[in-house]
């Protein structure tokens, strides 16, 4: 099995979203297609995407959702703690920054803490890692995660939006992320790839608490 991985940061907050490529089965997955999708679309015309992974439902996570679910017939998964923010501007957040409602149709599937995932040849294993928002959840394959905005390269997820919580955010990164095994690179929903191994020697928000 060959996957590739390949990224293209959208909208105005520069979201990464992930295409995930089975090469064996020629299958693809999306991981958050964010706002302003035009370069993920055009990416996406010559793909055979079978499913779009949310990590959460922010406003710069979801604005390509329906755009991309219309070009590919993608389902969609997500946590079910979020699944109405896919469909309520004021909870995804887009009313509150002041840009046009998004307002997506509601997910085909929820995911949640534990659940395995067979899509396009590929084995996900889903973690729940709530606290930048209460359904964040991170995708697992191989060694590949994809961690959304839970924890980036020497930065955290902020926690002062609605249903952000900071115990809540430290605890999914110390007692799960950092439970993988050190040679796990991470895909954050901003900014570049990192390892678990760098965020614990040098994550200036995580390092210092570690036993």
């Amino acid at each position: 099995m060959t996957v590739q991985v390949s990224s293209i940061a959208l909208g105005p907050f520069e979201t990464n979203a992930y295409v995930i490529k089975n090469t064996e089965t020629n299958e693809s997955i999306v991981i958050d297609p964010g706002m302003e999708p035009g370069p993920l679309l055009s990416a996406l015309r010559s793909e055979r995407v079978v499913a779009i992974l949310l990590t959460h439902a922010h406003l710069d996570h979801i604005g390509g959702v329906e755009q991309v679910r219309e070009l590919t017939g993608a389902p969609v998964y997500i946590h079910p703690e979020e699944s109405e923010w896919l469909t309520d501007p004021k909870l995804n957040g887009s009313l509150r920054f002041g840009m046009p409602p998004i307002i997506c149709k509601p997910a085909e599937y929820t995911v949640d803490e534990g659940d395995i995932l067979t899509i396009a040849g590929l084995t996900f294993r889903v973690l729940h890692t709530p606290g930048h928002s209460p359904g964040s959840v991170t995708y697992l394959l191989d060694n590949h995660c994809f961690s959304g905005d839970v924890l980036f390269a020497s930065s955290i997820g902020r926690t002062d939006l609605s249903g952000g919580d900071y115990n809540t955010l430290m605890s999914s990164i110390q007692d799960k992320l950092f439970d993988l095994t050190d040679d796990t690179i991470v895909y954050p929903g901003h900014g570049p790839v990192t390892t678990i191994d760098r965020e614990k020697t040098y994550n200036p928000y995580v390092s210092g608490s570690l036993g």
